[in-house]
């Protein structure tokens, strides 16, 4: 069903087309409750919690892939660089744990507490709890690391946990789609939502306006995912491909690959999927290329012909030093 469902929803939210009238009452309601929804936090009626040390919250206000992981992987180098011992709180969206919040170390099942916690976990080395609950899982963190900030990935519509900064990241090809609300259109919250937020910003692209922060991004060394070959992508220029993405966006992932010369097989999946041998097996002697979301799913019974291609978000060096100095200024 999400095969068909996911297609559908990004034609009618990303295309010129009618269908999206049909669903604009919907999409006011979903507007209006989450208007009121946020409201309550603000007025005192539904409780918040601070803790003890800086919470810096990395969202959108739009459905789907906007390259926040990326930029929480970013945000605990440039942290820990600086002496700073950060710790990572997520949802732990598609863990099957029966109990949460939990914690996440590398070497965690991904169907028990979700493919990107893990990924967060190999790719920064910070302490990583997960649970639907923010604060909870926030405060098992705390109880068991000692932290200087906590990173939420996601968790901008979590108005239970306080933060003392939040940054939306913004696709820069897809924008905020045809500015309609759920499920008439992707916005979680409204466009100006924006103007609240400590900082923007945008991953590739050219939407946006003055004083956002541009970054894109950019393929990096491709390794195997069952063993320890390297290669970069130029290696694999001219070469044909079967590309897998487990993503809420797979579209980005293929053309990046396309745009370094490699024709492309795609092979689209819903976001989170679960994957299986069988999720591999083309019939072929073909190299097959996953994201790093779906490696960490796939390490136990992936072949030497399978590489995962790691995304690393590039800023210029004007806007990276900008962007740490107002992150900087947040945590002082």
């Amino acid at each position: 069903m999400r095969l068909i469902l996911e297609p559908a929803l990004d034609w009618i939210w990303y295309r010129p087309n009618l269908v999206k009238w049909l669903l604009w009452p919907l999409g006011n309601i979903y507007r209006v409750a989450m208007e009121i929804r946020r409201l309550q936090y603000r007025l005192g009626l539904k409780p918040v919690t601070t803790l003890p040390v800086p919470v810096i919250v990395v969202g959108n206000i739009t459905v789907g892939g906007t390259g926040k992981t990326p930029l929480v992987i970013w945000l605990a180098s440039e942290l820990q660089t600086r002496g700073y011992r950060v710790g990572i709180v997520s949802r732990g969206y598609g863990g099957s744990a029966a109990d949460w919040p939990q914690q996440v170390w590398s070497t965690s099942d991904p169907l028990q507490v979700g493919d990107e916690p893990v990924l967060l976990a190999r790719a920064t080395g910070c302490p990583v709890v997960v649970g639907p609950d923010r604060v909870a899982a926030a405060q098992m963190l705390l109880a068991t690391e000692r932290v200087d900030v906590v990173l939420t990935d996601d968790g901008l519509q979590h108005h239970a946990l306080n933060r003392t900064m939040e940054i939306i990241v913004v696709d820069g090809e897809r924008g905020l789609g045809n500015g309609f609300f759920l499920p008439a259109g992707p916005l979680r919250e409204s466009k100006s939502r924006i103007d609240d937020v400590d900082a923007v910003v945008v991953n590739g692209g050219s939407w946006g306006h003055d004083g956002v922060f541009r970054a894109q991004a950019e393929g990096q060394r491709l390794y195997q995912v069952a063993g320890p070959g390297q290669k970069s992508l130029g290696e694999f220029r001219g070469t044909k491909v079967h590309a897998v993405a487990g993503i809420a966006n797979p579209t980005r992932f293929f053309d990046l690959l396309e745009k370094a010369g490699i024709s492309v097989l795609p092979y689209p999946l819903p976001d989170h999927a679960k994957l299986d041998a069988t999720s591999l097996d083309f019939g072929d002697s073909l190299p097959i290329m996953v994201t790093e979301k779906d490696a960490v799913k796939c390490q136990s019974f992936a072949h030497e012909n399978v590489w995962c291609v790691p995304i690393k978000l590039i800023f210029d060096a004007r806007h990276r030093d900008l962007l740490m100095q107002r992150v900087l200024t947040h945590l002082t």
